[in-house]
C-alpha cells in the first residue's frame, strides 16, 4: 500500500514536471545548450592557428627546412606586409596575434598580451623555430656559432596587466545583465499590477515615466562602471589608457540596447519569473559567445562569425579598444551605431509583440 502511494505520488510529480514547459527547459534544454556552446568553442581549440604577420623579408622563415616548414605552416596562419606600423596596429586590435620582422640576424616578434596563454605559446613556438634554424646552420658548418637570435616585445604598454583585459568584458556583461533583467521585470511587473493601464489615466505623460525608467537604468549602469573601475584601480592595479572616457557613451548606448532585449523578454512572457528567465536565456549565452569571460581566438570560424552578430560582442570590443588598446574616440563610432541600431530594431519588435494583458 505504502509502495503504491509512493509510486502514485512520484508519477504525479513527474507528470507535473513534464507539463511545466519552463521547468523542462531550464532543467534540460538550457544546460544542453551550454554543452553545445562550450563544445563548439573548445572542440577545435587544439587545431587553431596563430595569426602571424611577416613584415618585410624574413630569411629565417623563408629558408626553413622542409620538415620545419611543414610544422610552421601547421602552426601559423601567415600574411605578409611591408608596413610595420600597420602590422602592429593589427596586432593591437586583435586582427593578428603576432608580427615578426628581422633586425639583422635577430627575429623580433611583436605580440599582444590580450590572451596570455596564446602569447606564451606563440613566443615559445617562435623561439623553438629559431633554435631549429640555428641547429640546422651549425650542422651544415660545424664549429660555427648559432647565427640567429630571438626577441619578443609586447605591442601594449608595459604597465598593462591581466586586469586591463578582463575588466571591459566583465563590465559589459554586468551592464547587459542589469539592463535586460531590470527592463524585463519592470514591464511584467507593471503589466501584472495594471500600472501600465493606470498610467494612461494619470496626469503625468507616459513618456515622462518611461524617460525616468531609462534615466534610472543608465544611472545604475554608470554606477556599475564607477565601481568596476574604482575597485579595479584600488585593488588590482587597473590602469586605463587611450580615450577611456569614451566608455561612458558606450555604456549608455549599451544600456539602451540591452533594455530593449529586456523589453522583448517581457513582451513574450506572461510573468515576472518568466521575463527574468527569458532575459537570462538571451544574455547569459551571449556573454560566453562575446568574449566577456574568455577570448574566442580558439573557437571555430563559424562561431566567431555568430559572435560578430551579437550586440554584446560590439559592446565588449568597443570598451576594450578605448580602455586598453589605446584607440581614439573614432574607434567607438561603429560599435555605438550598431548598438543603437540594434536597440531601435529590438524595441520595435517588442512593441509589436507586446500585449496589454498578461493572459
Amino acid at each position: 500500500m505504502r509502495g503504491t502511494a509512493f509510486g502514485a505520488i512520484s508519477m504525479a510529480i513527474v507528470k507535473g514536471f513534464v507539463r511545466d514547459k519552463a521547468a523542462v527547459f531550464f532543467a534540460i534544454v538550457f544546460p544542453l545548450m551550454f554543452l553545445v556552446l562550450f563544445g563548439g568553442i573548445f572542440s577545435d581549440q587544439g587545431q587553431s592557428k596563430v595569426e602571424l604577420v611577416v613584415v618585410g623579408d624574413v630569411p629565417l622563415v623563408d629558408q626553413l627546412p622542409d620538415d620545419a616548414r611543414e610544422a610552421f605552416d601547421e602552426t601559423f596562419e601567415v600574411t605578409r606586409s611591408d608596413d610595420l606600423s600597420t602590422a602592429l596596429d593589427d596586432v593591437r586590435k586583435g586582427d593578428a596575434d603576432v608580427a615578426i620582422q628581422m633586425q639583422g640576424e635577430t627575429l623580433v616578434a611583436h605580440y599582444t598580451q590580450t590572451d596570455q596563454v596564446k602569447a606564451a605559446v606563440t613566443q615559445g613556438t617562435l623561439s623553438a623555430f629559431v633554435d631549429a634554424a640555428n641547429l640546422a646552420a651549425v650542422s651544415r658548418e660545424s664549429g660555427t656559432q648559432p647565427p640567429y637570435a630571438f626577441q619578443a616585445h609586447r605591442v601594449e604598454d608595459d604597465s598593462l596587466t591581466t586586469i586591463q583585459f578582463v575588466t571591459p568584458g566583465l563590465l559589459g556583461w554586468a551592464v547587459a545583465m542589469s539592463a535586460a533583467f531590470g527592463a524585463a521585470a519592470t514591464i511584467q511587473g507593471w503589466r501584472q499590477s495594471k500600472l501600465i493601464r493606470r498610467l494612461q489615466l494619470a496626469p503625468v505623460p507616459t513618456r515622462t515615466v518611461v524617460g525616468a525608467r531609462i534615466v534610472v537604468a543608465i544611472g545604475i549602469a554608470l554606477v556599475q562602471m564607477a565601481i568596476f573601475l574604482g575597485l579595479g584601480a584600488a585593488a588590482f592595479g587597473l590602469t586605463l589608457t587611450g580615450s577611456w572616457w569614451m566608455a561612458v557613451p558606450i555604456v549608455v548606448v549599451g544600456t539602451l540596447c540591452f533594455m530593449a532585449v529586456g523589453l522583448l523578454a517581457g513582451a513574450v512572457t506572461t510573468s515576472v519569473e518568466g521575463a527574468v528567465n527569458a532575459a537570462n536565456f538571451m544574455v547569459l549565452p551571449m556573454a560566453f559567445l562575446s568574449g566577456s569571460f574568455f577570448p574566442l581566438d580558439a573557437a571555430p570560424s563559424w562561431l566567431r562569425t555568430v559572435s560578430d552578430l551579437l550586440p554584446l560582442k560590439h559592446l565588449n570590443e568597443a570598451m576594450l579598444d578605448v580602455m586598453v588598446r589605446g584607440e581614439g574616440p573614432g574607434s567607438a563610432l561603429v560599435p555605438v551605431a550598431i548598438l543603437a541600431g540594434f536597440a531601435v530594431v529590438v524595441t520595435l519588435v517588442a512593441a509589436r509583440l507586446f500585449r496589454w494583458e498578461s493572459t
